[in-house]
């Protein structure tokens, strides 16, 4: 597959305005062997929904793990709020205001719907029960089911519960993968309606999903990954538009 030029990529001087919550520079990791993804760049800002997007195998997930701490990168920067983050673990990114939905994995099946939000507060030392209902009133779906086991939700209702989770500890920047995966499409609107919310709270929220188009119609900012590197980025609108973009990056998916 050919590829444009570099030079000859669409760009914009006006990313989203609000502060840079997250800021990743030249940022290569992988698991061993060669580098998955390499030299990448980007930021997030407050108040809004930045887009990862680009073709199967680029990339994106190793990178949302990388900046989550689930993966050491070798090179590179991480800076959460202005403070540096690069090579900090999980937990400690928690409490410098990130938090991650991973794709899979991202509730504990076992416990009830409040017993996985307690546990999302675990660097929280008061104001617990106070978090829950806030986040009952951003989920009211949750608060119907306070006392059921996880397992026993549906698909949709499990990534509220995760974004939920991860939004108890108050984060500045929500990581979230892939949140509306094998979804029926009347449930993918709930879920992303539920993100918007989130945004509106002040934080910064970075999405991968496997949706392109319909990721970019709510991301104020995108940036499109191929082969584990920066290939553009700008805004969605702007890339939608350019058809050659389109054909080799983003495709034709609703």
């Amino acid at each position: 597959m050919s590829e444009l030029p570099i030079s000859n990529l669409p760009r914009s001087s006006s990313p989203p305005s609000g502060e840079p919550y997250l800021v990743i520079k030249d940022l290569t990791a992988g698991y061993g062997g060669p580098p998955i993804i390499e030299g990448v760049t980007l930021e997030a800002r407050a108040a809004s929904i930045t887009a990862i997007v680009g073709p199967n195998g680029a990339g994106k997930s190793t990178l949302m793990k990388t900046i989550a701490g689930v993966i050491k990168p070798s090179a590179g920067e991480i800076h959460v709020c202005g403070q540096a983050a690069t090579g900090l673990t999980a937990d400690k990114l928690v409490r410098r205001g990130m938090a991650y939905v991973p794709q899979v994995a991202n509730v504990f099946p076992s416990l009830t719907v409040v017993e996985n939000l307690e546990m999302g507060a675990y660097t929280s030392k008061s104001g617990v029960k106070a978090r829950i209902e806030e986040l009952y009133e951003l989920f009211p779906d949750l608060r119907r089911a306070a006392r059921r086991p996880a397992r026993t939700l549906s698909g949709g209702q499990r990534n509220m519960l995760a974004m939920a989770r991860g939004l108890m500890s108050r984060p500045k920047v929500l990581l979230v993968d892939e949140p509306t995966a094998g979804m029926a499409p009347k449930f993918e609107t709930a879920v992303w309606e539920h993100i918007v919310q989130v945004r509106q709270t002040g934080v910064a929220v970075v999405v991968v999903e496997q949706n392109t188009r319909r990721t970019l119609s709510y991301a104020a900012w995108a940036f499109v990954l191929v082969l584990g590197k920066n290939r553009l980025s700008g805004p969605p609108a702007q890339l939608l538009n350019d058809e050659e973009v389109v054909s080799l990056y983003i495709g034709g998916g609703a």
